[in-house]
């Protein structure tokens, strides 16, 4: 589904908050038809790149590019394209949210009334409650809804679901899978859930204090990192094990768990059996690959200066 040409082109971008550097020489593309999992810890950046994307922080140094369009100059033609939902978004307070939902519309004459009539009913979206009397859940329930009702060609979502229940979090996640069937469609999330987030991207953007330190599709960092737990088969482990790229070991006489890196399975195998080993290859979760990754990068720092 991907194309050649980004939808979003950042290079080399910078953005100072008094004394405090937000974004460090940032470069980024976004090519469409694709769901991308925006990662790091609270002040890595994340809500500044997706703010920059759409011209709400102006770069210090580089160039946001959305649609073709500088990200300072974008216009009502680029911005009926993006649909864009924060944690700290403000609504009309003194609405209800039926008004609210038909004043976004009217904005919109592509607005979807068949998707809005299925969400209002799979979210249980109160259209009589005053907008000001929500409960952050279902606030944000109705901030994901003006976001979507339009079908936008780029959906950025800055920790959408994080008010929301365990069970309005997967109908949520089921309705990313819905949107990003329609070809060239583009989402971005961000999300500290990562148990969730993992159930939908299919690629990663890691920030670390204001930096990108990865930026690959999610099957190539799955492939990266493996955990594998060693059984050995007759008499104890040996003191040395053979496996190349270990980055843990947990062992005791009979058994190991290992997470090593850049391991092809069939090299695992092989090194297993050459010590009279049974190897059990299991995926790692997205948490701990970020986890690896963002610590990976921190030694690598530290071992610099």
């Amino acid at each position: 589904m991907s194309s050649d040409n980004p939808i979003v082109e950042m290079s080399k971008v910078s953005k100072w908050f008094g004394a405090t550097r937000a974004l460090d020489d940032v470069d980024l593309a976004v090519h469409p038809g694709r769901i991308i999992g925006l990662l790091g810890a609270i002040g890595a950046g994340k809500s500044t790149l997706l703010r920059s994307i759409i011209g709400l922080y102006l770069p210090d140094d580089g160039r946001v590019v959305t649609f073709g369009c500088p990200a300072r100059d974008l216009g009502p033609q680029e911005l009926a394209r993006i649909g864009y939902v924060h944690q700290e978004g403000e609504m009309l307070n003194w609405m209800t949210v039926g008004q609210l939902v038909r004043y976004v519309a009217a904005y919109y004459p592509n607005w979807n009334k068949d998707l809005e009539q299925r969400y209002i009913s799979d979210f249980g979206i109160n259209l009589q409650a005053r907008v000001g009397s929500l409960s952050p859940g279902e606030r944000q329930k109705v901030a994901i809804l003006i976001a979507v009702g339009f079908e936008p060609e780029l959906l950025i979502l800055d920790e959408p679901a994080s008010a929301l229940d365990p069970i309005a979090r997967a109908r949520f996640l089921d309705l990313l899978l819905e949107l990003i069937q329609t070809e060239g469609r583009t989402i971005v999330i961000s999300s500290h859930i990562l148990s969730d987030v993992e159930k939908v991207i299919d690629h990663v953007v890691i920030m670390d204090h204001g930096r990108i330190i990865r930026d690959s599709s999610f099957d190539d960092l799955r492939e990266e990192f493996s955990r594998i737990r060693l059984t050995a088969l007759h008499g104890p482990l040996p003191a040395q094990l053979p496996f190349t790229g270990i980055i843990q070991c947990q062992r005791s006489d009979g058994e190991a768990l290992l997470t090593v890196r850049h391991q092809s399975p069939d090299c695992i195998e092989q090194q297993a059996q050459a010590i009279d080993c049974e190897a059990e290859i299991q995926p790692l979760p997205l948490e701990d690959i970020y986890r690896l990754v963002v610590e990976s990068k921190s030694q690598h720092r530290a071992d610099q200066r």
